[in-house]
C-alpha cells in the first residue's frame, strides 16, 4: 500500500513537471523523434519529471509482487486527485464542471473495484503463458499507434475544434497498459533467489522487449500529446485506460480469478462498466477561444 501511494505521488509530480517544461519548448512532433529528444533532454525540469516517473515505475514493481492486479489499479487511479490539484496550482489549468464530475465518477468506479477485494481471498499470480501475453499485447500496441496517428491526422484538419486530448490519452493509455503488464511480468522474475538466473530467465521472456517498445514509443507520443493538451484531462484519461486495461486483461492473462461472492463480483464488474461509460462520455473538444468583445467592436468589416 505504501509503495502504491508513493508511486501515485511520483507519477503526478512527474507528469506535471514534464508538462511545465514542455510549455516553454518549441512545438514537438512524433514525426521528428530525434529533435524531440534533443529538446527535452536539454531541459533540467523535464529531466526531473522523467526521473520521478522512472521512480514511480520502480515502486510499481514492489506493488505487483504483493497485491492483486485489480487492487493495485484501484489504488493507482486515486492519484488522479493529486494530479488535478497540482495541475491547477502549478500549471494554471482549469477543469470544467463536466470533467470534475467525470473524475469523481471514475474514482467511485475504481473504489468499487477495491471494495470487491477481500484479504486472503484474492490470489496474487506470478506468471502468465508467454503466447497469451503476446496475443494480448501486440494487437493493443498496434491499436494504440493507429489511434494516435488517426488523432494526429484529424487535428491537422483546418477549422477543426480544439481537441481535449481524449483520443491521445486513450492511445497512450493502451501503450502504458501493455507496459504495466510487462512490469507485472518483470516483478514475477525478481522473486527468484539467484540474481544471475533471474536475469537470464527474464531475457528469455517477452517482458523486457515490451518495455523497450512501450518506453520508446510511449515517451515520444506522450510528450507531443502533453504539449498540445491539458495535463488535467489527458493524464486522467490515460490513467483510466491503463488501469482498466491492466485490471481486466492482466487479471485474465495472469490467471487471477474473479470473486466468487456475488456481491463482490457485482461491485467489480459495475466499477469497470462505470469507468468505461464515463470515459466514452467525456468531451472530445475544448471550446474555441472567444475573441474579446472590445476587439470585435474595433475590428473593421
Amino acid at each position: 500500500m505504501a509503495a502504491a501511494l508513493l508511486a501515485n505521488a511520483l507519477y503526478s509530480v512527474g507528469f506535471v513537471l514534464e508538462k511545465r517544461a514542455l510549455t516553454s519548448l518549441p512545438q514537438v512532433t512524433v514525426r521528428q523523434p530525434v529533435r524531440l529528444l534533443g529538446l527535452v533532454l536539454r531541459s533540467p525540469l523535464w529531466i526531473g519529471g522523467s526521473l520521478a516517473l522512472a521512480s514511480g515505475f520502480a515502486a510499481q514493481l514492489a506493488v505487483y509482487r504483493t497485491l492483486p492486479i485489480a487492487a493495485a489499479q484501484g489504488i493507482f487511479v486515486s492519484g488522479l486527485v493529486l494530479l488535478v490539484l497540482l495541475s491547477a496550482r502549478l500549471l494554471g489549468e482549469e477543469t470544467t464542471g463536466r470533467e470534475r464530475y467525470a473524475l469523481g465518477a471514475i474514482l467511485a468506479a475504481l473504489l468499487m473495484v477495491v471494495l470487491s477485494l477481500r484479504e486472503g481471498a484474492d490470489s496474487v499470480s506470478q506468471s502468465a503463458p508467454y503466447p497469451l501475453v503476446l496475443l494480448v499485447c501486440v494487437p493493443s500496441l498496434a491499436a494504440g499507434v493507429w489511434l494516435y496517428n488517426a488523432a494526429e491526422r484529424r487535428s491537422r484538419h483546418r477549422h477543426r475544434a480544439p481537441t481535449t486530448g481524449v483520443e491521445y490519452g486513450v492511445a497512450v493509455g493502451l501503450l502504458y497498459g501493455v507496459s504495466s503488464l510487462a512490469i507485472k511480468g518483470v516483478s514475477s522474475h525478481l522473486t527468484g533467489s539467484g540474481l544471475g538466473g533471474a536475469i537470464v530467465e527474464l531475457l528469455r521472456s517477452p517482458y523486457p522487449y515490451l518495455l523497450l517498445f512501450t518506453g520508446a514509443f510511449g515517451l515520444v507520443m506522450s510528450q507531443a500529446a502533453l504539449q498540445r493538451c491539458r495535463a488535467s484531462l489527458i493524464v486522467p484519461v490515460c490513467t483510466t485506460v491503463t488501469c482498466l486495461y491492466t485490471a481486466v486483461l492482466g487479471t485474465l492473462s495472469f490467471g487471477e480469478a474473479l470473486p466468487q461472492d456475488p456481491l463482490r463480483l457485482a461491485l467489480r464488474l459495475a466499477g469497470i462498466a462505470l469507468a468505461v461509460a464515463v470515459l466514452l462520455s467525456m468531451p472530445k473538444h475544448d471550446r474555441a477561444p472567444q475573441e474579446p468583445i472590445g476587439a470585435r467592436e474595433l475590428t473593421p468589416p
